[in-house]
């Protein structure tokens, strides 16, 4: 519960919010420290081109958090409690001290359950007579 409390009251919940605990927008990477990086990625600037979506990425979802490891858009962070820390310098301008950070990953251990299961169709084997996929509808 102290976790949850920290989470919230620390403003982690402007992002992660709703069902999934974020997931469902875009935010600047890195609003009061730029976040450094190895590699060149640069947000949905990669996608748009326009200069105010660089370091803009989707939230990601926090359910299941525990399991998906390594973190953050490079890969680089592989610890929940150094992610944690991480982000409260860069997005929250705040320093969580050992027990803040304990406390909240405690709190995001607690949004670990099963991964979803997804049930593919069954589909019959293709064969030379199989109609090709029309990508304009016709």
């Amino acid at each position: 519960m102290r976790g949850y409390q920290t989470f919230k009251q620390s403003g982690c919940v402007a992002c992660h919010n709703g069902e999934l605990l974020g997931g469902g927008s875009f935010q600047k990477f890195g609003v009061f420290e730029q976040y450094t990086t190895k590699n060149l990625a640069e947000g949905r600037f990669a996608v748009t081109g326009k200069p105010e979506d660089k370091m803009l990425f989707k939230v990601p979802t926090l359910r299941n958090i525990e399991l998906t490891y390594p973190y953050f858009h490079d890969g680089q962070v592989n610890s929940l409690e150094e992610a944690v820390q991480i982000m409260g310098k860069i997005q929250l301008n705040k320093e969580f001290t050992d027990a803040e950070t304990a406390d909240i990953v405690a709190f995001l251990k607690t949004l670990t359950g099963d991964q979803p299961k997804f049930q593919y169709p069954h589909l019959p084997p293709s064969n030379p007579n199989t109609p090709l996929p029309n990508p304009f509808g016709k």
